[in-house]
């Protein structure tokens, strides 16, 4: 299974840098229909991970995949699920 990865600790303090991260990520997901995103926020305050969710649930984005699951053994990561096409 094709799966990317998009880890946010080295740009987590550049607000623009990471929506445009994000969106990069989850458009090269489409594109190459990979099924799955693997997003690591981190664990710090949680506010990094709330950006992401809220970002991930904006409509024009949350069309482009399946689900999002949260990493029940590891609070700084979610997976980003496609439909296969």
């Amino acid at each position: 299974m094709a799966k990317l990865k998009l880890d946010l600790h080295e740009i987590y303090n550049k607000g623009r840098s990471i929506e445009n991260e994000l969106d990069r990520v989850i458009h090269e997901a489409v594109e190459k229909n990979i099924t799955l995103v693997e997003i690591i926020p981190g664990k710090g305050s949680g506010q990094l991970k709330k950006h992401v969710i809220r970002f991930l649930e904006r409509k024009d984005i949350k069309q482009l995949y399946h689900r999002i699951e949260k990493d029940s053994k590891n609070f700084g990561r979610l997976f980003v699920h496609f439909k296969k096409k």
